[in-house]
């Protein structure tokens, strides 16, 4: 039997983020992450991707100054966003891979004299993230795309009850304008790499 939709692998989370603003600083500088909790097990996934796909030789100008933890609370996360600003005054950007922290760092960072210069992203919601791309705080943050998501389940729903798939893995779903999907070991389905939101798109989205 099928196990279930997931938005985004922890491998392609944590090295599409690094990605995301390796693009944004040029492929240069220190960088540092907000994380969530320092035991939250999917954010440590991410950030042990995060910090392999930064040893690779593309990366090789940039440098992992600091893991913070902000606990997924507003206030820690915005005060240890200042923290990092302080102590590493060449810092290039911050990876928030928390929805609450990616916020609580961008209001911070909205306020400051480190607009413009600083570069964040991380995923977040569009709703949260709104303003902050709007008033050039955030180029760009990544999340799924809850449309897809669903979009994905109706399709593998319908595919599992017609018995076009048994969800063994190594099936192929044919998931309409998402084209196709491989099922994974224990009946996974992966939606596909996180979806970048920016200035051209933000405002189509309302979650």
């Amino acid at each position: 039997m099928f196990g279930f939709i997931n938005q985004a692998d922890s491998e392609e989370v944590g090295r599409s983020q690094v990605r995301l603003l390796s693009e944004l600083i040029g492929g240069r500088g220190e960088v540092a992450i907000l994380s969530a909790t320092a035991n939250a097990t999917n954010q440590n996934t991410w950030i042990e991707f995060m910090k392999d796909e930064l040893g690779k030789p593309e990366h090789k100008d940039m440098r992992l100054v600091k893991v913070a933890y902000g606990d997924d609370d507003d206030q820690k996360s915005f005060q240890e966003t200042q923290g990092l600003l302080q102590a590493y005054p060449d810092l290039k950007g911050i990876i928030s891979p928390t929805t609450v922290g990616v916020s609580a760092a961008a209001r911070y960072i909205s306020g400051s004299k480190y607009r413009g210069k600083v570069v964040l992203t991380g995923l977040g919601t569009p709703n949260q993230m709104r303003q902050f791309v709007k008033d050039g705080t955030v180029e760009k943050f990544a999340l799924w795309n809850p449309k897809d998501l669903g979009y994905l389940a109706s399709y593998a729903a319908a595919a599992l009850a017609s018995g076009q798939i048994t969800g063994a893995e190594g099936e192929v779903l044919k998931a309409g304008r998402l084209g196709e999907r491989t099922v994974g070991k224990d009946g996974e389905i992966i939606l596909g790499p996180p979806f970048t939101f920016d200035a051209s798109n933000v405002d189509q989205f309302d979650f």
